[in-house]
Order: C-alpha cells, then sequence, then structure tokens
C-alpha cells in the first residue's frame, strides 16, 4: 500500500501528474516538491515543501520528476537513497553525465526508475508496433518520421520564450523537447547503431537552441529511419512511416489512426483508429509505474532507466555528428 508520493515541479505537466496520481491514490499522503510559494494551497495535494532535504525527510515511497531536465538526476539520486521509487519525465537528463549512476544505483536498490515517455501507452502505437513485428508488411526497408508542432502554440497562456522548451539553461531544443521519437524508434525498431544529423535554428523563434533537426538512424537489424523534427510547423504533425517488402504501414499519432497500403490492393486501408482522451496515455504510464512498483517488477510497456539512458546516448551522437558536419557516429564510440 502507497501511502506516501511526491511530485516534483507544478508546472502543466507536473499538475496533470498530480491530478492523476491523487485519482489513482485517493488516500495517500501525496505533496509536491516546488521551489517557492509553499503556503498557497494547490489542488490534489496534501501539503508542499521547498527543500530537497525536507521531502527526502518525508521519505516517499514513490515519485513523479516533474521538473526540468537539468536537475532530474540531483534530486532522483536523493529520493533514490531514501529508497523511493521513481517515474523522471522524459528526458532523463540534459547531459549523458551521471546517468548510468542513476540506473545502477535503482538497480542496486532495486528500485523502479521509469522514464515518461508515454507515447508507449498509446493504443494507436501499440497496433502499430505488434503489425510490423507480425510480419504485416514483411522485412522494414526504410522509415520515415515526423514530429512538428508551432511552440508558441503549444501553451498559449504562457509566453513560450519563457518555458522550458525555448531555454538551454532548463534544457529545451527539440532533440531533448521531442525526445519522445527517439524512443519511439527504439521501441519500434529496435537498437539504434548509429546516427548521423544537421541541427539549426529557423530564426523564426525567439530561442536560444535548436529549433529544427533532421537526422538519420540505423538500426542494428538493418533499416535506416529519416527523422524530421521542428518547432515551427503549423499543422501539427506527428507520423510515422514503415516501408515494407511487401507494403507500407504508418502510424499517425494525431489522428490516432494506423493505416495500410497493399501493394496487391493499390489502395490505402484503415486498421485502426481511436479517439484517446490526452489524459488517458499519462494515465496509463502512472498505472504501469504503480503496478511495477508493487509487483517489484518493470512494466513491460513502459520506458526504463536503461531506455532513457539509450535515449541520451543518441542525443549525444546527434550533437557529435551536427558538430562535425554530419559525419556517422557510432553509437558504441566514446561520447
Amino acid at each position: 500500500m502507497i501511502e506516501r508520493a511526491l511530485i516534483v515541479g507544478y508546472g502543466s505537466i507536473g499538475a496533470r501528474h498530480l491530478r492523476l496520481l491523487r485519482a489513482a491514490l485517493p488516500k495517500a499522503d501525496i505533496r509536491v516538491l516546488r521551489r517557492s510559494d509553499t503556503g498557497l494551497s494547490i489542488p490534489n495535494a496534501s501539503g508542499c515543501f521547498d527543500r530537497v532535504t525536507t521531502a527526502c525527510d518525508f521519505a516517499p515511497q514513490v515519485a513523479i520528476l516533474a521538473n526540468p531536465a537539468p536537475f532530474h538526476l540531483e534530486l532522483a539520486t536523493a529520493l533514490a537513497g531514501v529508497g523511493t521509487h521513481l517515474l523522471v519525465e522524459k528526458p532523463l537528463s540534459d547531459t549523458l553525465e551521471g546517468v548510468d549512476e542513476l540506473c545502477t544505483l535503482c538497480a542496486a536498490r532495486g528500485l523502479v526508475l521509469q522514464v515518461g515517455y508515454n507515447l508507449r501507452f498509446l493504443d494507436s502505437l501499440q497496433r502499430f508496433r505488434a503489425d510490423l513485428a507480425a510480419g504485416r508488411i514483411g522485412p522494414i526497408l526504410s522509415v520515415r518520421c515526423e514530429i512538428g508542432q508551432h511552440l508558441p502554440g503549444w501553451r498559449p497562456d504562457v509566453d513560450y520564450r519563457q518555458t522550458v522548451s525555448a531555454q538551454r539553461a532548463l534544457g529545451g531544443g527539440v532533440l531533448l523537447e521531442l525526445s519522445h521519437e527517439l524512443d519511439m524508434l527504439r521501441w519500434v525498431f529496435g537498437r539504434v547503431a548509429w546516427v548521423s544529423a544537421w541541427t539549426g535554428q529557423s530564426k523564426t523563434l525567439e530561442i536560444d537552441v535548436e529549433d529544427c533537426a533532421l537526422v538519420h538512424l540505423g538500426f542494428a537489424a538493418g533499416p535506416v529511419a529519416q527523422l524530421g523534427m521542428d518547432f515551427f510547423r503549423r499543422d501539427t504533425t506527428r507520423t510515422c512511416t514503415a516501408i515494407g517488402a511487401k507494403g507500407t504501414l504508418r502510424w499517425d499519432a494525431v489522428a490516432a489512426t494506423v493505416a495500410h497500403f497493399d501493394p496487391e490492393i493499390g489502395v490505402w486501408a484503415a486498421l485502426h483508429t481511436s479517439t484517446p482522451a490526452r489524459d488517458d496515455s499519462y494515465r496509463a504510464q502512472i498505472e504501469a509505474f504503480l503496478q511495477a512498483v508493487a509487483a517489484q517488477t518493470p512494466s513491460t510497456v513502459a520506458a526504463q532507466g536503461a531506455d532513457g539512458a539509450a535515449v541520451m546516448r543518441i542525443i549525444a551522437a546527434i550533437h557529435a555528428s551536427a558538430r562535425e558536419q554530419n559525419r556517422q557516429i557510432r553509437l558504441d564510440e566514446a561520447l
């Protein structure tokens, strides 16, 4: 029975996690760790801390870290030190430094370390992955993936220039903020062996981080993926198309569909259509986390610490390739 829980950070995603965790644990003592304003009443919270030491003295059994990525590791390490199971919002950090040490610490203490790549809990993505694994389109030859959304429209009620996404010091930029796609590609197509990449700034947004990236990822299983990422696209897009020897399969996250092109018929056919609510994947992610804690066994769907670390290695390799004019960087190189 979980009696004490902690939410770290109370921005939009922290508030969402708090609301959903309260629904899952209606009787628990759930506190929020934030920088200030501890005297304010927070809906769904039992109380508030403004110091890490006080939060650790509370000895939460579970914690969800929803603060900016550069501060994840310090807090996660402190909480793991008092035996807290962790769900860390993506990305696991903003650099590789200390990531493996956190994974080792949690493993040594028998703690769940889950990373918030909630796309894995979308029914449409699970169907896409299952159909590919079942060989619906035969051997996969090539992959095309796009993610684009106009950053000022993400949270219309706030100045986008003040958000985490827009600031290097808070872990912004398309590679970290849109790293869902990197985890998704690993989860669906397997281990990434190499990358080559270009990153840039369109100069249309007032931010100090990259707002676009074009990446090639070579998978150990053979195919190569082309991934386009940006913060300026007005028609919000999140798609992945797998081209196989016997047809094509397309996942559209925005439309929540999976479609199949069968060359024998010569037309696209819908295989899956759903209408998920925005909370659904986050709720499923928290349920998987709590079930993993209760069973002392990691979820078979959720991203684990090792998955988060693998994504960080891919991001480091992308940065290295971009610095070196698109040089192919193998993931086993020292980064």
